[in-house]
């Protein structure tokens, strides 16, 4: 019985080493992952420093254009301003040539069997006078 005790134990002592050599194999592999992780980190950390500087700089270039689409606009605020006053100045003028012709056209409507009478009198005078004058 003692020999199986020895047997035993170095089966024991043989599944304990092989343990270890995989054990020893895994932790090698884990750390070359954890090698290529850290390398991995560090580039990625190196291009997000990159990335900060060039995302800086377009948001001050957008400010900037934002800065200077606002100056802009005030700008053209003027002159849509200036147009409209051109535009109402216009439709006054518009409005008071309406009054005037609208203003001559009932003075012609109230006047109008007048102004007849006076063409009729005044050819009847030309044709007078043109008969006085071939005499």
């Amino acid at each position: 019985m003692a020999i199986l005790g020895y047997i035993a134990g170095l089966i024991v002592a043989i599944a304990f080493a092989v343990l270890v050599i995989y054990l020893v194999k895994v932790l090698r592999q884990t750390e070359r992952t954890m090698t290529n992780v850290a390398d991995t980190l560090e580039g990625l950390e190196k291009q997000m420093e990159g990335i900060t500087v060039e995302t800086t700089a377009l948001l001050n270039k957008t400010n900037k254009l934002a800065e200077d689409i606002n100056e802009k606009s005030t700008k053209l605020n003027t002159v849509v301003d200036g147009v409209k006053s051109i535009g109402d100045s216009v439709k006054d003028f518009t409005d008071s040539i309406r009054h005037v012709s609208d203003s001559v056209h009932q003075a012609v409507e109230e006047n109008k069997e007048t102004t007849a009478q006076a063409v009729k009198w005044s050819t009847v005078a030309m044709n007078l006078f043109k008969k006085d004058k071939s005499k």
